[in-house]
């Protein structure tokens, strides 16, 4: 009998990535499914649009993309950044108060996270106190052996000390890049080298794996026991958005 697929959730932002050249759908725990799912793995996203235009659109690209998801349509619109690029880096801004900050609680994404293999969110889709509710059920229904994967991803002021420290209580998987570090450096009054910070974290959340990436320079993974590094491959960058994204997928 073939081996089970591990089963994957994302839960969160929904929205269009607004360039200037066109759009794509987006939104970092989507991202993540998608890239887990290209890699063999079952899943589905959890989140919300309006009903829009906008909407629609963004269902059919999932449905393209063969993404499954459990996608509320709620009064409220669709999601969109605006993102402007600088030397393949971009900078956001985020349309607020649109469908993914009032993510409704469903028992049809009550049951896929109770089954789930492992679960992924950030710090983003949680700026809106419906979607933070809605969210932090969620996570409590997750199997105790699932991977509750917090990425940090980190964005405008749509975070806070308090807020990260309340979801790295539901995590044992913690992903953060090089900028993010220094923002939780200043946050959490942390000293010493990134590695030595990057331990800290790890022991003081009782974390499985936390995930330090470093841009074009190096990503480390480390484990109560071990470490493991590797330097990022050399590569022309176009744009760095999702990247993170695809790096979550492919770790789960």
């Amino acid at each position: 009998m073939a081996d089970k697929k591990p089963f994957i959730v994302g839960i969160g932002e929904l929205l269009w990535d607004v360039f200037s050249t066109g759009k794509r759908a987006g939104g970092a725990p989507i991202n993540f499914v998608y890239h887990a799912t290209q890699l063999g793995a079952d899943g589905c996203a959890v989140s919300a649009v309006g009903d829009d235009d906008w909407g629609r659109e963004i269902l059919q690209e999932l449905a393209r993309s063969n993404i499954q998801g459990i996608i509320s349509t709620v009064p409220y619109p669709t999601g969109r950044v605006q993102v402007e690029l600088k030397d393949g880096i971009p900078s956001y801004t985020i349309v607020e108060d649109v469908a993914w900050d009032h993510l409704p609680l469903t028992p049809e994404a009550l049951n896929a996270v109770s089954r789930a293999d492992a679960v992924c969110y950030g710090t983003l889709s949680l700026r809106h106190p419906h979607t933070r509710e809605t969210v932090k059920k969620l996570l409590a229904a997750a199997p105790q052996s699932a991977l509750r994967f917090f990425d940090v991803n980190l964005r405008q002021s749509y975070y806070s000390k308090e807020l990260i420290e309340e979801l790295l209580g539901f995590a044992n998987v913690f992903k953060l890049n090089d900028d993010e570090l220094v923002i939780l450096r200043d946050l959490f009054g942390l000293t010493g080298s990134d590695e030595e910070v990057c331990r800290a974290l790890l022991q003081k959340y009782h974390l499985r794996y936390l995930i330090f990436t470093a841009g074009d320079k190096y990503s480390v993974i480390y484990t109560p026991d071990e470490i493991s590094r590797i330097d990022t491959p050399r590569v022309t960058v176009e744009d760095t958005v999702g990247a993170g994204d695809s790096f979550s997928g492919a770790f789960v």
